[in-house]
């Protein structure tokens, strides 16, 4: 049996409406979900990405810490978008560009490119391409 591929991504935000706008300007849409739980529990902004996937983002009703991200915190390192092009990668670093998101331009290793930027709560993103044959 294959270990099944990653279905959703979800991550707490400090402010939903300012993390909802710039990740609607980066994915270039709209959430395609924007509601409670049915619990009450948390509120969250979901959005379609290609392949499948969605990604989403929740408050916890003013329960989340206002800590900023650390990758050095036990939990997660970064998420990474993967893009099929070296050409592509460097169409979304021009894009961060265009939209104002600092980044440390195209790094190169032995497995593969990637652009890293980060959100307004500091979360580590980065768009990955696979090396090149």
């Amino acid at each position: 049996m294959t270990f099944p591929g990653l279905q959703h991504v979800a991550i707490t935000v400090s402010d939903l409406e300012r993390s909802t706008a710039w990740y609607s300007a980066l994915f270039g849409t709209e959430p395609v979900l924007d509601e409670d739980e049915e619990g009450g529990r948390f509120h969250h902004a979901v959005y379609a990405l290609g392949g499948g996937a969605l990604f989403g983002l929740h408050t916890h009703q003013g329960r989340e810490s206002r800590d900023r991200f650390s990758e050095e915190r036990t939990g997660l390192d970064h998420i990474a978008f993967g893009v099929g092009s070296h050409d592509e990668l460097e169409r979304w670093a021009q894009k961060l560009t265009e939209l104002g998101i600092e980044h440390d331009g195209i790094k190169k290793a032995h497995y593969g490119s990637g652009v890293s930027f980060r959100d307004p709560d500091n979360i580590a993103l980065e768009f990955f391409a696979a090396p090149e044959s």
